[in-house]
Formats: structure tokens, sequence, C-alpha cells
């Protein structure tokens, strides 16, 4: 079976791609190729940051790979955090003052639409392809729900009445961001011929 390397070492995720994909690809995590650095992200957009981690991993470790990044835009603060989401308050990358951060510039504003956008970056046979999911929603008044991670318990999908963090894995699976790019990615892999 044919190996490929997502690069994170986030088991949620891993376990949510794995179960999409199937058995056409034996799927690795960064830990499993010894990868255990920071991965670069410098670029000025989320596809930029998808791109640079899927080139760092390919071209270090000699691997077919994909890499995945993901900003919160909030229409009301011009599309912010954005590509920073992860360090919104800070470079500690911390998810309670993020959300602390965006709830306090959210006081007293109406519009608060808001929307998840994920792009995943794959490289493989020497080919680039990338696949984008967005999920659109608003920001909640207060977190609520803990479940999910990052700004999941201010984030609330269309058609929903309760945040991501209140959904289990497999309802917002169905709905995410992520959840859609991924589609799109594993659907490109069951159109190619099967690995060898």
């Amino acid at each position: 079976m044919k190996e490929i390397c997502f690069a994170t070492n986030n088991k949620g995720k891993l376990e949510e791609i794995r179960k999409q994909i199937g058995d056409q690809y034996k799927v690795l995590s960064l830990a499993d190729i010894g990868c255990f650095e920071e991965l670069p992200e410098t670029q000025a957009t989320i596809a930029g940051n998808s791109l640079q981690k899927a080139e760092f991993v390919n071209v270090k470790y000699s691997i077919d790979c994909f890499a995945d990044d993901t900003g919160l835009e909030v229409d009301a603060l011009n599309g912010a955090p954005g590509v920073i989401s992860s360090r919104f308050a800070g470079p500690a990358c911390d998810p309670d003052a993020n959300m602390n951060l965006l709830l306090t510039l959210m006081q007293g504003v109406e519009n608060r639409s808001a929307r998840f956008r994920t792009v995943i970056t794959l490289i493989i046979d020497g080919e680039m392809h990338q696949f984008e999911g967005v999920c659109e929603g608003k920001i909640t008044h207060d977190k609520q729900g803990d479940k999910g991670f990052g700004y999941d318990p201010i984030f609330q999908a269309e058609g929903h009445r309760v945040s991501f963090a209140q959904l289990s894995v497999e309802e917002k699976n169905q709905i995410s961001h992520r959840g859609k790019a991924a589609k799109k990615m594993v659907d490109f892999f069951h159109n190619q011929p099967i690995a060898k």
C-alpha cells in the first residue's frame, strides 16, 4: 500500500482523514516519518501556508504528503483574524486567549457573520493540488460547549442553533470547512488509479 504523510500530529485530524481515505493509502503522521520540528507558516494567505508546510515535508522527507491550514474570517473585522487565527492573541497560540480577544472586539457589534476557511495542499507524484472548504456561520456572544478545538465554542454554523463545540465529531465533519476540503481530496484519490 502506498504511503502518504499528513503534515500533522493532531490525532483527531489523523483519525478523521484515515477513515475518509480508507485503504487506498496508508496515512502517516509527522511523528511516523520522524519529523518533530515546527513546520514553517510565514505566508500571507491560508493557501500559502498550506502549500509551504506541504512543500517543506515533501522536500525534506522525500514523501508524498498533504498539509492543511485554516483561518476564521470575521466580516466585521475585515476578515481578521484570517491567516493569523492561531496566533491572534500572540505567538503562544492559546485558544482561550484568542477567543477572549475576539469576543472583546465583537462586543456591541451587530454583524456577527463569519466563516471558517480551510485549504489542503496535496503533493503527490511530483504534482501539487489544492482543495478548499468553507463553512459560513456567525460568532456567538459567549463560549458554548466543550468539544472540538480552536474557535469552535464561539462559532455557530449556518442552519444550526449550537456551536461547533456542541456538535459530535461526526456532525461537525458533515458541515465543517475541513470536512469539505478533505472530501474533495478523497474524491480526487478515488478517481486515481489504485496506488501500488
